[in-house]
């Protein structure tokens, strides 16, 4: 498998008015280069729990029309919940973002929502309702629209095609992200570490060499900003990629929201 796209989504925290518009007290990163082409491709996902049992099922869907990928991730929850992300971007010697659209309905998670990101136009405009495990039709909705400088290194639905194409030698570039709290904001992706591990994968789960990334999300630059809001410090994600040429993703540990607990989305039969 060459690509999967990586969530990482914020729930309702109060964000004050100064800081609704735009990212202007972090460093903006460079584009990251192309080392591995991605591919077309369809692979069968699925979600975990920290317990193990599995939340959804989900596929991934992957389309390539010149230097333009098209990467589709689809999970459909056992309780009803859906979650349903698509990403555009451009593969010509950089990563560079184009579009993302995601939309997470249902009781798995704290409000519907559904965000679009424009990479021309810097418009991010998330339309959400809250309310969790009531009808969706009963909610009443609001949108809110912001417009960012969107910087060079923004990553949605493309941190494990990032990290991929990063690779475990270091120094790491900070990677960005624009999430919904709901209120659309940037936030920068730390890669705390890259580490050599095994992972069991594939129909026999047999062990391959990985590189095992610790990422960390930091709003506006500070270290654990929604710690006060969510009553906790939000736990790093974790990717781990399969070593060769090209390298492939394997799984990930992440929450798929502010203060929501990490779940596994992994490969089926992985």
């Amino acid at each position: 498998m060459r690509g999967i796209a990586l969530v990482l989504m914020a729930a309702a925290v109060t964000i004050p008015p100064q800081e609704q518009r735009g990212f202007s007290h972090g460093r903006t990163g460079e584009a990251v280069a192309v080392r591995y082409p991605e591919g077309p491709l369809h692979e069968r996902l699925l979600l975990r729990a920290a317990d193990g049992s599995v939340l959804a099922e989900g596929e991934m869907s992957q389309t390539v029309e010149g230097a333009l990928v098209t990467t589709r991730v689809v999970f459909q929850f056992h309780d009803g919940s859906l979650h349903d992300e698509t990403v555009v971007f451009s593969q010509d010697r950089e990563l560079r973002f184009i579009r993302d659209r995601l939309a997470q309905t249902g009781p798995a998670f704290p409000r519907s929502i559904d965000m679009s990101v424009d990479g021309a136009s810097g418009r991010a405009t998330v339309t959400y309702a809250e309310g969790k495990g009531e009808a969706e039709g009963s909610r009443q909705s609001k949108q809110i629209e912001r417009e960012f400088e969107i910087p060079a290194d923004l990553a949605n639905g493309m941190v494990p095609v990032m990290l991929k194409n990063i690779g475990p030698e270091g120094p790491w570039p900070e990677l960005s992200l624009i999430v919904a709290t709901p209120s659309p904001r940037l936030v920068r992706l730390e890669i705390k570490s890259a580490a050599a591990d095994r992972v069991a994968a594939g129909p026999g789960g047999e062990e391959r060499p990985a590189t095992h990334y610790v990422l960390k999300a930091e709003i506006g630059g500070v270290a654990g900003f929604f710690a006060p809001l969510v009553g906790r410090q939000p736990p790093d994600s974790h990717v781990w990629v399969a070593e060769g040429n090209p390298p492939t993703y394997l799984r990930s540990d992440q929450p798929f929201y502010v203060g929501g607990p990490l779940w596994r989305m992994e490969i089926a039969g992985g």
